[in-house]
């Protein structure tokens, strides 16, 4: 339940008037580790950029800096400082390729990994702020099914979902999509099935992944955002820390991140607003906290 004080809280935070900024809340999130989650937010960050989008992406994974690391940007300040009240946001947003904006997470501290629910308001309050100078604000959750990966993308307007061909990855995202829809009433995902060898492949796993959910999440859809192929230029560029489409933008993969982010750039945002005078953004993101 939110308390009398939150509640009115949370009745000013509007993501500074979306309505009419048309800003968009992204998570990306896989419910397994080790599918490329974060490669692929950092790849999708850089081709919405090179469209003229403003983009910010918050690493999420609070208490291990991922994205930074991924793009060879050197924090000295995280999320953490915004939270003890040391910083504000703009203190901490690094700068990466093309314009992307990075809001890192702290390295190796627990205490970020279980937000508590002021905590976690510091934090939107904060984004609250700064959120109008942008078009995209992408949260690249942490694997697993914890509060704070629940709690992002609940707070999100759209759950980007990243799915591998391995069994496990369909099980974990299965797992994620039904507490985010038992928990916090989402409805609908958007998934993207990375790795594979051919887009016939990551239908499969498209299908696979439907038949399930259309089983035993019923009132849950499921739509077919996109596929990235399978490259072994991969490792290096995470070697190298740079975003793979600098380094080899005319690979497949990279065609299939370009794809992806101009079906994305080209959307009209939803309507942004939920029940009564609540935003859409807050409409689930503090049940069952």
């Amino acid at each position: 339940m939110i308390l009398g004080g939150q509640a009115s809280t949370l009745k000013r935070m509007t993501y500074g008037d979306m309505s009419e900024s048309g800003l968009r809340v992204l998570a990306v999130s896989s419910g397994k580790g080790g599918v490329g989650k974060t490669n692929i937010v950092a790849n999708l960050a850089y081709a919405l950029s090179k469209r003229g989008k403003k983009v910010l992406v918050v690493d999420a994974d609070l208490g291990l800096n991922n994205i930074d690391i991924l793009l060879g940007l050197a924090s000295k300040k995280h999320i953490g400082h915004v939270l003890s009240g040391e910083s504000n946001v703009e203190d901490i947003i690094l700068h990466g390729p093309e314009g992307i904006h990075v809001l890192p997470a702290g390295d190796g501290l627990q205490e970020l990994t279980q937000l508590e629910t002021e905590k976690k308001m510091v934090l939107m309050d904060e984004l609250d702020r700064v959120s109008r100078n942008y078009d995209f604000l992408i949260f690249d959750t942490g694997a697993g099914i914890s509060p704070n990966v629940t709690f992002f993308c609940s707070a999100a307007h759209e759950t980007f979902l990243i799915a591998t061909t391995e069994p496990t990855s369909l099980t974990d995202v299965y797992a994620l999509m039904k507490i985010l829809h038992n928990n916090h009433s989402q409805k609908h995902f958007r998934l993207i099935v990375n790795s594979v060898a051919s887009e016939r492949e990551a239908q499969g796993v498209y299908r696979n992944l439907t038949a399930v959910t259309d089983r035993f999440l019923k009132g849950v859809s499921v739509e077919y955002l996109g596929y990235i192929l399978h490259d072994p230029n991969v490792p290096k560029a995470i070697r190298q820390q740079k975003a793979f489409l600098e380094l080899y933008p005319f690979s497949k993969f990279s065609g299939c991140i370009n794809e992806l982010a101009e079906k994305v750039s080209k959307e009209k945002p939803k309507s942004l607003t939920g029940e009564g005078n609540q935003p859409y953004f807050w409409r689930s993101a503090f049940q069952a906290q």
